[in-house]
């Protein structure tokens, strides 16, 4: 009777410990999402249009730093104090948020938001693989994906009600409450279970000359085709700079002796192959989650709301994708469940080559459907085999280093896409020049994203709107026949997994 009590404990705490990681991810995913639909009421009350992009940027740049580093240093220090600081750190960095007098007090606040949410994102699934029973980590990693999924779908509505019926300031404000119950649970509930070394290297230089390489490659992605050409002197000196860091951070690491990025991992097939298939899904998938609207709202002339269900398919796709793999990839096998989100990924972006302005609402939802279940597949599956792959002990850097392939992947997909879509644009924008309206091209040369607004589609002539659908038909099939391609590589690479893994030996 004893022991089933004991039993029963251990198990209220795990799942108290569960729910308060759960919980922690759903504010980072949240906090990600709502901001779309509060930022133009932002930029009205504090000024500041030209930080609007760095709103996002500086987050999203600072989130992607901290991920390998955040990983690596549960590695080496009790996972639960570093959890506790990046759940204090996002909390506190909220309320500044919400509290912000200006755009550049807010762009600042958002650099802490996102090294705390990155610290959350990387310790979030290193606390549920250490928490999970044995033969449960699938099952338990899979709620995380649906988190992912519940935030898609309240995110942006949420953003747009506190816009609406209070203020802009409690899209951060909210946190508060949430993030301490969060807090709590993980410091009273919360129990290490691996052991960590006695003595402890910090490889400081290999930490800095990561994040300045990352940093680089990022603005790269992000900015390239964008704000300069891609064939200019910024983007050469980027390239250049990502050359010598990159360089310099494999001599580095090699050197070390607690590296922060062990270059020996990816000696182990299953370990690179399960990051590189990721990268290559997170590519595809990402790039339609960023032009497809482009396609639906510029090219088929759909309403927001109608682009919002279609897209919330691709959300709805991955989050029932992950949850079905932990459940069955005990029978199917890791390989197996890669090879079966690779089809699926496939079978998803070639249907996409054969959109035209005749393409349904329908075939869209299902179509995107099918892609994020293969995304779902194979973000659960490739996390497995890559944790499989090396021993606990470095647990922590393998996982966060998984994310950050995710991340990666994400970013360089949208970024080459939009320099080829915007490219075409121009292009055949010049062309239509003589048809379309002076004060119509600038606008549109200035930011292809006003296609996306319905004030400026209000603007413009019937015969004009027709002409642009069909320019804008043209230049996303582009990022289709790129998606496919990349899909493609996608699962040659699935099919070079090895059956077993190798671990790499203490």
């Amino acid at each position: 009777m004893a022991a089933e009590e004991r039993a029963g404990r251990i198990g209220r705490k795990r799942s108290f410990i569960i729910g308060a990681a759960l919980l922690s991810l759903f504010l980072g995913a949240l906090d990600a999402l709502v901001m779309t639909a509060a930022m133009p009421t932002v930029i009205a009350d504090l000024g500041g249009l030209h930080l609007y992009a760095w709103s996002y940027s500086s987050y999203f740049l600072a989130r992607a730093v901290s991920l390998p580093v955040f990983g690596k240093l549960s590695d080496l220090f009790a996972t639960k104090r570093l959890f506790l600081f990046s759940i204090s750190l996002f909390i506190v960095s909220s309320v500044a948020a919400g509290a912000s007098p200006s755009m550049e007090f807010l762009v600042v606040s958002r650099i802490f938001q996102g090294i705390g949410t990155g610290g959350i994102f990387a310790l979030v699934y290193v606390v549920l693989s250490d928490v999970s029973p044995p033969g449960q980590r699938p099952r338990i990693l899979s709620l995380a994906s649906s988190i992912w999924g519940i935030a898609s779908l309240i995110g942006p509505t949420f953003g747009g009600f506190m816009v609406t019926w209070s203020s802009w300031r409690w899209i951060f404000y909210i946190n508060l409450p949430l993030g301490l119950i969060s807090l709590v649970s993980v410091a009273l509930f919360f129990k290490e279970f691996r052991e960590k070394p006695k003595t402890i290297y910090l490889d400081w230089l290999g930490t800095l000359l990561l994040s300045v390489f990352i940093l680089a490659v990022l603005l790269l992605a992000m900015m390239g085709g964008r704000e300069f050409p891609w064939y200019s002197f910024q983007t050469v000196l980027l390239a250049i700079f990502i050359l010598v860091s990159g360089m310099a951070l494999y001599r580095t690491e090699k050197r070390a002796k607690d590296p922060i990025l062990d270059f020996e991992f990816f000696k182990y097939p299953s370990y690179a192959l399960g990051n590189a298939i990721v990268f290559c899904a997170s590519f595809s998938v990402f790039a339609l989650f960023a032009y497809a609207p482009l396609f639906l709202q510029g090219g088929l002339a759909l309403s927001p709301l109608h682009v919002g269900y279609a897209m919330l398919s691709l959300s709805i796709g991955w989050s029932v994708g992950a949850f079905i793999v932990g459940r069955i990839v005990h029978w199917l096998g890791q390989k197996n469940a890669v090879l079966t989100g690779a089809v699926l990924l496939i079978a998803g972006s070639g249907l996409t080559l054969n959109f035209s302005n005749a393409t349904s609402m329908a075939e869209c939802f299902f179509i995107f459907l099918i892609s994020g279940l293969g995304m779902g597949f194979i973000s659960l599956s490739t996390l497995l085999i890559v944790q499989d792959s090396i021993t606990a002990k470095d647990l922590g850097i393998a996982t966060s280093f998984h994310q950050f392939a995710r991340t990666l992947g994400g970013t360089i997909g949208v970024g080459v896409c939009g320099g080829f879509v915007t490219s075409h644009l121009l292009n055949r924008l010049k062309d239509a020049g003589k048809i379309i309206p002076e004060t119509i091209l600038g606008q549109l040369q200035t930011s292809m994203e006003n296609l996306l607004q319905a004030e400026f589609q209000a603007l413009i002539p019937p015969d004009v709107r027709i002409i642009l659908q069909e320019v804008v038909l043209n230049s996303v099939s582009t990022v289709f026949t790129i998606v496919f391609a990349v899909s493609l590589i996608s699962i040659g690479l699935a099919l070079c997994l090895p059956s077993k893994n190798g671990k790499k030996e203490d």
